[in-house]
């Protein structure tokens, strides 16, 4: 059962009040997404609060109905950015393309991919934030949790993941904190919806960022996310996709055999003492 949503939130008011202008100036899901740039779905689901709106959703909300009985969209967007948790650029990402793909593709020149860190793991880095309080910290980390869980459903997507040999190297939050990262990689990749290839120091082709490529069904477009240190950037342009589809390749020439990595990451495990 889909979890309820709280009439309250500011994502449920922005669909709400985007339900009740749009009937109130008769139009139709599919002429305002026509205004929005997006599909009658989408409008279908900003509507009833299963998508993150973006900020140009919210401007172009604005122009289109003014801002009526005092609805701003672009206030209401501000008050979903404001909320804990993943930052908003990043929510459509973990909320709306990860759960719905079919593969998932993760290249980390520098950490443990996210969707694999332990709760320690996560805290550490967190924490390293400057000027980041304890509360926000932990919302963070509590956040990360929630969205590993897609690698548990039953219709969890492929997951194949390229890390940095220098990642198990790279001490986060001290030896026991870093003993149990390398035991839950040793752990989670028994599972067969998970793949991973420690990659030969040596590649210099993926040192610029780290990125995600969906691979969504139905025949809609890939998507990717590339990270940045700042804002990540997630985009279906097609040249943008072709790119990082060029660059994941290249990195993977460079990637050992998944048995020949396990037994790198044990024998690392090991000098963690």
């Amino acid at each position: 059962m889909a979890p309820s949503l709280d009439p309250g939130s500011p994502r449920v008011r922005f669909g709400s009040e985007m339900r009740r202008l749009r009937e109130a100036a008769q139009l139709s899901q599919s002429a305002v997404a026509s205004r929005l740039g997006c599909t009658q779905t989408q409008v279908s689901r900003l509507e009833k609060a299963a998508r993150t709106p973006s900020k140009s959703d919210a401007e172009n909300l604005d122009r289109l109905f003014g801002e009526v009985d005092g609805v701003s969209f672009v206030r209401l967007y501000q008050r979903i950015a404001a909320q804990p948790g993943s930052p908003i650029w990043f929510r459509n990402w973990a909320e709306e393309i990860e759960p719905a793909a079919r593969i998932l593709r993760s290249w980390d020149p520098l950490l443990v991919p996210g969707l694999l860190q332990t709760e320690s793991y996560a805290h550490h880095l967190f924490s390293q934030a400057p000027q980041t309080t304890p509360n926000e910290v932990e919302e963070r980390v509590q956040a990360r949790i929630r969205r590993q869980r897609i690698l548990d459903q039953d219709n969890s997507p492929l997951f194949v993941v390229l890390i940095d040999a220098g990642v198990l190297h790279r001490e986060v939050g001290g030896a026991e904190v870093m003993r149990e990262q390398l035991d839950h990689l040793l752990d989670v990749v028994q599972r067969p919806t998970v793949s991973i290839q420690i990659v030969d120091p040596k590649c210099l082709t993926g040192l610029l960022s780290a990125f995600m490529i969906a691979e969504l069904p139905d025949g809609r477009p890939d998507v990717i996310y590339v990270d940045s240190s700042t804002e990540g950037q997630i985009t279906t342009d097609l040249d943008s996709v072709t790119a990082i589809w060029k660059r994941y390749e290249a990195i993977r020439t460079w990637a050992y055999p998944e048995h020949v990595s396990l037994k790198m990451a044990e024998e690392v495990r090991r000098e963690w003492t």
